[in-house]
């Protein structure tokens, strides 16, 4: 039996002389960053305190592999910026060496898989698409795993009582097998494993939506086995893709992923921090507790608050033209009906802490590109262009020249485009401010090819021979790659040529009415953009949509075929959407330390269970809601004008020789592609000769981003009334608190925003499976003015 000196304690080791466990100071007391240090040769058992006065004191602080302490290395009133700032001082270093596979991880993380899976596919068929924040999954994670770790025998227990009573060698069977179930207290990284993998599972959502598209529109029978394989062939392809691009995408310190950062913060405030000591971690159940009651209201009873409008309340009682116009202008509660001027949200399901974690100068584009969107979209409508004026406002439908739906499952049979009918029903046509969106959609996918290749080229290169000298700007990857074995090429090599097999057998196999070599071509595609998707969502915490680029080659390739265009599409775009998901996701595991192969297989793993269970929660709503998701623009519950939009786009295409070559009366939409790439053209040369202007840089702006949100609210965020609250909220971040009130942002904001979104999401899983109909019949609330079901939720007139 060891033994142990009598005049000192080991923290955080066994007593063996009293039969008890010492506890290692607190983060906060310790400030430890590293259980190993290897520049001052400390471990916590050297960590050694005498005993004469009875009094623990706490060693000498460890240091960061960086040469110094949490404490004293500057962090509190830096101002964050940089992919460098957030690297250094926003993001700790600290790595306990926690285990991270363990069985109740991979139970947890199967079952939560589930979960955020349901919760993402419904999100789909919301008024508003957002994303479904980590930190929702984080805070159910978190209350599972502490409840598994002290509601059930621990072994570790155990094991010191055995070892206190004399017991030495093998440890008994029963210890063992009870150590493998529940074995010390819930860890971070286990907790991390469970939220990357379910969020892994979540990403084959997008996916989903051609098959869902196809059930809707075309009522072509759907076999599972097509749905399953086809949605686990396009997310391993993508993981295979973001392994090869992990130099620029993950390992750059400037790729941080800003959208992520309240969930890294969450996670690491939950272990690190205790709430009797740590005012942050009570802030953040505070916020929590009172954004859970609070988001019953907007959500369900009083949805008026998603959309208080003062414009609406004052002409409530127009009628004619003149409440089309104010409607036009100041309407937005429901999807299509207006652009929503001056239209506030307060309901936090809809703004979201990704909003408020995006960097000031995306915040600035973003909004600049609003502001020219709104213009434009007036101007458009109120000029007549594309005759606007013949059709609705606004619209993510197909039209047919009276601006009625185009009869879609009549003129494509079988989805294949019926000739006989097209000349009956005539050639679609779509709104003015639609078309408008799909022309600055391709603009700002040439903006974006250009703008990596002339502003960021240079530093790719950088990037790639820095990794094969394994010298790396970030410090995190650096701990990493000293500590940890990073996950072979070849693995992600073949990660690629299985998910290619997989989905060429379903290509050959099932009827989906696409070749090979366009499957081929679509996939070659999704390898070329992707890694610019990557670089820009890294830097700057949104990306690019590149749909219309995919649509667009599959009408051309496999014309009149809108089915086919989508599946052309969903092994293009949805690869490169997969891709940016997990690269974000590969990046979480370095700030969180979880080592690179734990992170390889639970994210396949995610990924496989995802394809089972995205198809299953798909068909629910699809069958429970399809007349909703079909012929309307929805309530304040579901809504099919995503899914509408993805449509239309594919048909559209479908029909390019129709509506789109020259002469023809969309022909300036595929342009848009070339206008794109000659304004960052343009704008790189500017740049080069005038860098600044009164000290601003002219680099800052960035055009792909500005372009994208300059045609966006048509098509991808037609539910208007939140765009100003996420706007004022985003600025009130990023500008006020990051600018003047650095320790606030620092402390508090990651995690307060964090816990409204666990706490709205939270309450809208109830909602949707007690009252909205997700899980059964739905039960609405009884109408009043406060949730105006006959009309518009935010009291505009309606023009009856």
């Amino acid at each position: 039996m060891p033994t142990t000196d009598s005049n000192t304690t080991s923290l955080g080791g066994l007593d063996t002389t009293e039969a008890k466990t010492v506890d290692v100071p607190s983060h906060g007391a310790t400030n430890a960053e590293l259980a190993v240090n290897e520049k001052t040769g400390y471990t916590f058992e050297d960590v050694e305190v005498p005993e004469d006065d009875g009094e623990i004191k706490a060693a000498p602080l460890p240091l960061y592999e960086g040469g110094e302490t949490e404490e004293d290395n500057g962090s509190e009133d830096v101002i964050i910026i940089t992919g460098a700032d957030a690297s250094n001082h926003l993001l700790s270093i600290r790595d306990d060496f926690d285990p991270a596979v363990t069985f109740r991880s991979l139970f947890l993380a199967t079952m939560l898989s589930g979960f955020q899976a349901v919760m993402t596919q419904i999100y789909n068929f919301k008024p508003t698409l957002v994303s479904i924040q980590g930190t929702f999954i984080v805070l159910i994670a978190y209350f599972l795993g502490r409840a598994w770790a002290n509601a059930l025998p621990r072994g570790d227990y155990f094991e010191a009582r055995w070892r206190a009573k004399g017991g030495q060698g093998n440890i008994p069977t029963w210890i063992r097998v009870m150590s493998f179930f529940n074995y010390g207290p819930w860890g971070l990284k286990e907790h991390a494993i469970c939220s990357i993998t379910a969020t892994s599972a979540s990403n084959a959502s997008a996916s989903v939506t051609v098959f869902a598209a196809q059930d809707l529109f075309y009522n072509l029978p759907l076999s599972a086995v097509t749905v399953v394989l086809s949605t686990i062939s396009i997310g391993l392809f993508g993981y295979g893709i973001a392994g090869l691009l992990r130099p620029i995408a993950v390992w750059h310190v400037d790729a941080v992923y800003w959208g992520s950062l309240p969930t890294v913060k969450t996670l690491q405030g939950l272990h690190w921090q205790e709430i009797k000591s740590s005012k942050p971690l009570r802030y953040f159940w505070y916020a929590f507790t009172g954004m859970f009651f609070y988001e019953f209201f907007p959500a369900y009873m009083f949805p008026w608050l998603n959309s208080v409008s003062i414009p609406c309340l004052a002409s409530m009682h127009a009628t004619g033209n003149k409440a089309s116009i104010l409607t036009n202008l100041f309407g937005g509660s429901l999807n299509n009906e207006g652009i929503g001027l001056f239209n506030l949200s307060f309901d936090w399901q809809y703004i979201t802490s990704f909003n408020t974690a995006l960097p000031l100068k995306l915040q600035a584009n973003q909004a600049a590109g609003y502001l020219v969107c709104l213009a434009a979209m007036l101007g458009i409508y109120y000029s007549n262009t594309w005759d606007a004026k013949s059709y609705p406002f606004m619209s993510t439908r197909l039209l047919s020249a009276d601006g009625s739906p185009y009869p879609i499952t009549k003129v494509f049979t079988s989805g294949v485009l019926n000739h006989e009918a097209l000349a009956q029903y005539g050639i679609p046509s779509l709104s003015g401010t639609f078309a408008y969106a799909m022309f600055m959609a391709n603009a700002a996918i040439g903006a974006l090819i250009t703008h990596c290749i002339l502003f960021w080229g240079g530093d790719i290169k950088r990037a790639y021979k820095s990794a094969r000298a394994e010298s790396y700007d970030d410090r995190h990857h650096n701990h990493m790659a000293k500590h940890y074995k990073e996950t072979p090429w070849l693995w992600y090599g073949a990660v690629l040529l299985f998910s290619f097999i997989l989905g060429l057998v379903v290509v050959i196999k099932e009827n989906i009415s696409l070749p090979v070599w366009a499957y081929i071509v679509s996939l070659l595609l999704g390898i070329f953009i992707a890694p610019f998707s990557c670089i820009i969502n890294s830097r700057f915490g949104n990306g690019i949509a590149t749909n219309n680029l995919s649509k667009m080659l599959a009408g051309l390739m496999l014309p009149e075929r809108p089915v086919g265009n989508m599946y052309f599409a969903a092994w293009s775009h949805n690869v490169i959407q997969n891709t940016v998901l997990l690269c974000n996701d590969l990046k979480m595991g370095e700030y969180l330390k979880v080592p690179p192969r734990v992170m390889f297989l639970t994210q396949i793993y995610g990924t496989v269970l995802g394809g089972f269970i995205n198809y299953a929660v798909m068909i629910s709503i699809v069958k429970g809601n399809r007349d909703l998701l079909i012929n309307s623009n929805g309530d304040a519950s579901w809504s099919g004008a995503t899914i509408q939009s993805y449509n239309t786009n594919a048909t559209s295409w479908a029909l390019a020789k129709y509506l789109y070559k020259t002469g023809a009366k969309y022909h300036m939409v595929p342009i848009g592609l070339a206008i794109g790439a000659a304004i960052v053209v343009a704008h790189r040369i500017v740049c080069h000769f005038v860098p600044k202007i009164r000290g601003f840089a002219l680099d800052n702006i960035n055009m792909p981003q500005f372009i994208q949100f300059a045609g966006y609210i048509p098509s991808s965020a037609s539910q208007t009334c939140v765009i100003f609250s996420q706007v004022i909220a985003g600025f009130f971040v990023q500008f006020y608190l990051r600018n003047y009130r650095p320790r606030i942002f620092k402390d508090y904001m990651y995690l307060v925003t964090g816990a409204f979104d666990g706490a709205s999401l939270t309450a809208l899983f109830i909602l949707s499976f007690a009252v909205f109909g997700a899980g059964g019949r739905a039960i609405p609330f009884p109408s009043w003015w406060g949730n105006n079901v006959n009309g518009n939720y935010d009291l505009c007139p309606t023009g009856d």
